[in-house]
């Protein structure tokens, strides 16, 4: 699970996040919470009916896809749910821009991401915690501490093992 150097971590990249076939259900997931949250922030009687019909949306996806983000979560532009079966996302839990994260991670309590950190599967990141910009965290890692950017962490707990 390489982090890729070419992908920014401050300019969100949005066609990391366009719906790309019938069944695409990490990308539909995003695209629900997306509409939901530019809707509610319109305001009106109108917006608050259509948004409705995103969280019943929100609500399919999150079915089909056992996973749990709110809502209301703050997620930069570009995140990628490469296989988003079972993640679990924080309410108050901050992404950064071009984040990634794959299947079984969980983002337990205010963990702030910043732009592209790549979570491995199985990752626990147990808040409050803030993980720096071009980190990776590997599979099944436990991260309980903050993370400085720029470094590859791993291991329960998860401890820097590259830079």
């Amino acid at each position: 699970m390489p982090n890729d150097l070419n992908v920014s971590a401050s300019e969100p990249d949005w066609s990391r996040e366009s719906v790309q076939s019938f069944w695409d259900p990490g990308r539909k997931l995003l695209r629900a919470i997306r509409r939901y949250q530019k809707l509610r922030s319109k305001g009106g009687a109108i917006a608050r009916v259509y948004s409705k019909y995103w969280v019943l949306n929100h609500w399919f996806w999150s079915l089909v896809t056992q996973s749990e983000i709110h809502l209301g979560t703050r997620i930069g532009g570009g995140l990628r749910l490469t296989h988003p079966t079972g993640i679990i996302i924080h309410p108050d839990a901050v992404i950064g821009p071009n984040c990634m994260i794959f299947h079984q991670a969980t983002l337990a309590g205010p963990v702030v991401l910043g732009g592209h950190v790549d979570v491995g599967a199985g990752a626990k990141l147990i808040g409050p915690l803030t993980v720096g910009s071009d980190v990776t965290i590997g599979a099944n890692a436990v991260v309980t501490k903050d993370v400085p950017e720029g470094v590859t962490v791993a291991g329960i707990p998860a401890k820097v093992i590259s830079t």
